[in-house]
């Protein structure tokens, strides 16, 4: 597949919404990534052109990053189990193993059909819903084994599949043009910040805690 008119355009209007127009690689490789499924030679090449950088500079960051596939395409889903210690210790070990042997893969590796990519993932930052899954990088929140192997089932079966906050999940690929921060129109769909996420907050509130004031 090669690069398309659009993605060029796309490229370009990401470069110019950053003061210093290199600070724009990271979405671009996730937005070539969305068309690509990978980050391929062409698109380094097309990086590398908007953004007045050498191939070997874009090839530094894409390699760097475990988010970019640069050896073989990921699938239409991506499956993401946090293991770092709270969600460990809470079953996301377990969670992981079960993903595992009932895909087939290990972590960053994708199945046969080319539906599923499986990631061991460290730390979501949602340790308050532990144990955490993610599919196309929306959370599924305090999971079990049985709930994530209904989800692969739904998956597989067609059924819409709704995060615990975010947007129904649509494919990796959409996710991607979603990360390089394309507008989706869904950043108001799946509720806001949950009991667990304020209780922090509510809690300094009964305390009467505030912030310090800013210092000169």
């Amino acid at each position: 597949m090669s690069i398309t008119d659009q993605t060029v355009t796309e490229c370009r209007e990401l470069a110019a919404r950053y003061p210093q127009a290199r600070s724009a690689l990271l979405p671009m490789l996730h937005l070539v990534q969305s068309q690509e499924g990978i980050v391929n030679k062409a698109g380094i090449e097309l990086c590398a052109e908007v953004l007045q950088l050498s191939t070997a500079e874009v090839n530094a960051v894409a390699t760097f990053y475990t988010m970019y596939r640069r050896t073989s395409k990921g699938g239409e889903h991506h499956i993401g189990v946090c293991i770092n210690t709270l969600c460990g210790l809470l079953g996301g070990d377990a969670i992981y193993e079960a993903l595992s042997n009932r895909l087939g893969v290990g972590s960053l590796e994708t199945t046969s059909d080319g539906a599923f990519t499986l990631e061991r993932l460290e730390c979501m930052a949602a340790c308050t819903h532990a144990p955490v899954m993610t599919v196309d990088w929306e959370f599924f929140d305090q999971m079990t084994i049985a709930s994530a192997m209904d989800t692969i089932d739904d998956l597989i079966a067609g059924v819409a599949v709704t995060p615990s906050r975010g947007p129904a999940v649509r494919g990796w690929r959409a996710a991607e043009r979603t990360v390089a921060g394309l507008d989706d129109g869904l950043a108001n769909e799946g509720g806001g910040a949950d009991e667990l996420m304020l209780a922090g907050l509510n809690r300094a509130k009964e305390l009467g805690q505030t912030a310090p004031g800013k210092v000169n």
